[in-house]
């Protein structure tokens, strides 16, 4: 199973970009739809961040608007956030990789914001960036609700540059010459890809990580209980 890494910084189009990808039929594991999911009313990721942040629970779901005053700009705090979220979402990428095999998909796209911010560039056989002038991206961040010219700075701040995530990615995608040509660059990629020899998915290992995240995550919900 060849393993495909989405990415592109905030506001360049990635979303579409994997909307395009589904319609030609390839499964995509969609990070951040993943973090809706454990963030709203009865998700997993509730009750152990409303420990670390009581006011941002809103009818028992997570008010993301809250939650990113505290941790935008303060590496601490966002520390704390990430060592609840993060293995939480792993555990469902683990479990989805998992099943995806079982049921024979040979090509999945991961899509994921913070690629080469961390690690998991080295974990796919090929990478996706999808890109724009930084004028376009600024025009489409900035015009999002509850967005302004610090929390756009902050948030790049902590993303690696796109001219950086350029010249590492092993395909680009221009969002802002039209939704045509991006599928069509869509469409190019994948039909390459179908030559591509996969090398990284490791399913012991997968296997071996969702064990060790439930693992750890049983410590983490017993300890809000407790």
């Amino acid at each position: 199973m060849l393993l495909v890494g989405l990415t592109g910084s905030i506001g360049m189009g990635k979303s579409e970009t994997s909307r395009m990808i589904r319609e030609e039929g390839v499964k995509v594991y969609d990070a951040d739809a993943e973090v809706h999911k454990l963030y709203a009313r009865g998700g997993a990721a509730v009750a152990p961040i409303g420990a670390l942040f009581p006011d941002v629970i809103v009818d028992g779901a997570i008010d993301r608007a809250r939650l990113s005053k505290h941790v935008v700009g303060n590496d601490v705090e966002l520390k704390k956030l990430e060592s609840v979220i993060h293995p939480m979402v792993g555990l469902v990428q683990a479990k989805q990789l998992l099943a995806w095999d079982d049921a024979g998909e040979k090509i999945v796209v991961m899509d994921v914001p913070l690629l080469y911010e961390g690690t998991g560039h080295e974990r796919v056989d090929r990478v996706i960036v999808v890109s724009a002038p930084f004028d376009v991206q600024k025009k489409r961040v900035l015009a999002r609700d509850d967005m302004t010219e610090d929390k756009f700075k902050a948030i790049l701040e902590k993303q690696v540059a796109d001219d950086i995530k350029r010249k590492k990615a092993d395909f680009v995608i221009d969002t802002h010459h039209g939704l045509d040509h991006a599928h069509d660059r869509v469409r190019e990629i994948l039909k390459h890809l179908e030559s591509v020899p996969a090398e990284k998915f490791d399913r012991a290992g997968t296997e071996a990580m969702v064990n060790a995240l439930e693992a750890h995550l049983k410590t983490v919900t017993e300890g809000q209980v407790a």
